[in-house]
C-alpha cells in the first residue's frame, strides 16, 4: 500500500514517514517500500541491482527543484513496481504555482492510490512558534548532534525575538493548509503530535497499511530496544538545550576551536543521560546501522530527524514570549474553529509535563529546573 503524508511543516511529518518506511521494510510486503519524501520537488526513476528493477528516488539535494510536471510526477507513480511512501506540503504547491486545473488530477490521482494521512497540532502556539523558529535558523530537519549544535548555538546563547507579522503568516498558513486538505484529500488517519507522538509504535502498526501482516512487529522486536528508548537516545546525544538552559556556563565550550561538538556535549549533559545513552548504545547502534541500510539501498532519503527542542526551550529561548501569546491569541480568537488562546502559565504546565517525560524524572523536578 502507498501512503502519503499532508503536512505544513513542524507538525512531525519527516519523523513519521520515515519510520512508516522502516516499519514497511521490518515486515513482509509483495513489493518492496521506498521513500521519496516531497513529491513535488523531483523524483528519479533508475535501476537498482540490490532490487533488480527500475524503482523511484531522489536526485541529490542540490537538484531538488520544481523542473517536473504534476503529470509528469502521477505518469511516474503510475510506472513504479513498488510500494511509495511520500509526503505533500500545500506551500510546494504554492510555490510552484501550479493552476486549479493542474492540481486537481494529481490529487485525485493520489486519493485513489494513496493511504493518506494528515499532519495536525492540537498546540497552535507552539506549532506558529515552531514555525517562526524555523525561518530563523532555516533548519526543518536535523539528524546529527554536531548540526543540532552547529545550527542552534547562537539561539540559545543569544534567545531571539518573533515578529508578529512572520507568527501570523504561519498560522495562516496552517489554516490554509487544513482548508486546502478538506478541500482536495480523502484523509484515512489524522495524525495529531501532541497525542500520537506518546506511542507513536502504537499509532504506526494500527494503520491499515499493517492489517493484512501476520504479526505486527515492534522495534523491540526486531533490535531489542523499544522505539521510545531508540528516540531519547536520539534526543539525549544532541541534547545542547538541557546544557544551555541549565549549565550556561558550560554552554561556551561547545564553541571551542578544534573540539568535537558531539563529544564535548556527551560529557556536559546530565549524568542520568550519560548513563542512559551508555547502557542502550549496543542497541541503539544496532537499529542505526539497519537504518543507514536503507538509505543506501535507497529506501530511506535521510535518517531519523531528531527532535529540535521541547516545548520548555522554546519558551526560553523566545524573548518576547509575552507579545508572542497575545499576538497568537488575536489570532485564535478569529479562527475559534480551529485553534484555542493560551496562557503562559498553562503552557508553562505543558512545558513541564512534556519535560518530564523526555528527561523520565517527575513534574515537580521538570518545574524545579525550568526555574
Amino acid at each position: 500500500m502507498n501512503v502519503l503524508i499532508l503536512t505544513p511543516d513542524a507538525v512531525g511529518s519527516t519523523l513519521l514517514q520515515r519510520l512508516i518506511t522502516i516499519y514497511m521494510q521490518l515486515h513482509e510486503f509483495d513489493k518492496p517500500v521506498i521513500n521519496l519524501h516531497e513529491l513535488t520537488n523531483g523524483i528519479t526513476e533508475y535501476f537498482s541491482p540490490e532490487f533488480n528493477q527500475s524503482v523511484l528516488g531522489k536526485p541529490p539535494l542540490e537538484q531538488w527543484d520544481y523542473y517536473q510536471s504534476l503529470d509528469q510526477i502521477t505518469k511516474l507513480l503510475q510506472k513504479a513496481d513498488h510500494y511509495v511512501t511520500a509526503r505533500l506540503a500545500e506551500y510546494h504547491i504554492q510555490r510552484r504555482q501550479d493552476t486549479v486545473q493542474q492540481q486537481v488530477p494529481f490529487y485525485e490521482y493520489l486519493n485513489r492510490n494513496f493511504f493518506i494521512i494528515s499532519c495536525r497540532r492540537k498546540n497552535l502556539f507552539e506549532h506558529g512558534i515552531s514555525q517562526s523558529l524555523n525561518r530563523i535558523h532555516k533548519k526543518l530537519n536535523i539528524y546529527s548532534a554536531a548540526e543540532k549544535i552547529h545550527g542552534f548555538f547562537d539561539i540559545y546563547r543569544t534567545g531571539v525575538d518573533i515578529e508578529a507579522q512572520v507568527l501570523e503568516e504561519t498560522l495562516n498558513t496552517y489554516a490554509s493548509y487544513q482548508t486546502w486538505c478538506s478541500r482536495y484529500f480523502e484523509i484515512g488517519s489524522y495524525f495529531y503530535y501532541e497525542q500520537c507522538m506518546d506511542n507513536l509504535e502504537q499509532y504506526i502498526l494500527n494503520l491499515p497499511i499493517f492489517s493484512s501482516q501476520p504479526q505486527r512487529l515492534s522495534w523491540q522486536q526486531c533490535f531489542d530496544i523499544d522505539f521510545e528508548s531508540w528516540n531519547r537516545c536520539h534526543f539525549y546525544s544532541s541534547d545542547i538545550g538541557t546544557v544551555a538552559l541549565e549549565q550556561r556556563d558550560q554552554l561556551i565550550k561547545l564553541a571551542a576551536p578544534q573540539q568535537d561538538p558531539a563529544a564535548t556535549l556527551s560529557a556536559l549533559i546530565p549524568v542520568h543521560q550519560q548513563q542512559f545513552l551508555l547502557e542502550h548504545k549496543p542497541a541503539y547502534d544496532q537499529a542505526q546501522s539497519a537504518i543507514d541500510a536503507m538509505i543506501k539501498l535507497g529506501v530511506l532519503v535521510g535518517g531519523v530527524p531528531i527532535k529540535k527542542q521541547t516545548l520548555w526551550e522554546k519558551l526560553r529561548i523566545v524573548r518576547n514570549l509575552d507579545q508572542c501569546v497575545d499576538v497568537y491569541n488575536r489570532w485564535a480568537e478569529q479562527h475559534a474553529d480551529i485553534a484555542s488562546t493560551v496562557n503562559i502559565d498553562d503552557l508553562m504546565n505543558q512545558a513541564q509535563a512534556e519535560r518530564s517525560t523526555w528527561q523520565q524524572i517527575s513534574v515537580e523536578s521538570a518545574a524545579q529546573l525550568a526555574g
